[in-house]
């Protein structure tokens, strides 16, 4: 099992937070935290994920984030022994 952070930027989150939510719920059981902030100024998003899953689960994951809705996704996977 891999341990990861995900960062989601969205850069018109009205339009696409719904198709994030719905790939959220898709993989919501790699999901141990969520946290997100917006800016009205600009109608951004940034959501902060802590995962745990197999690399491939969370592969999937940021490849769907990307495809589906059209999101900025950075991910860093932890070492672990």
């Amino acid at each position: 099992m891999a341990l990861a952070v995900m960062g989601i930027l969205l850069e018109n989150r009205r339009e696409q937070a719904p198709q994030v939510q719905e790939v959220l719920t898709k993989y919501g059981d790699l999901i141990l935290a969520r946290s997100g902030v917006h800016d009205p100024a600009k109608d951004r998003g940034l959501i902060s994920l802590t995962v745990e899953g197999a690399d491939e689960e969370i592969g999937a994951l940021a490849k769907e984030l990307k495809s589906a809705a059209g999101a900025s996704v950075s991910t860093a996977f932890f070492d672990q022994d």
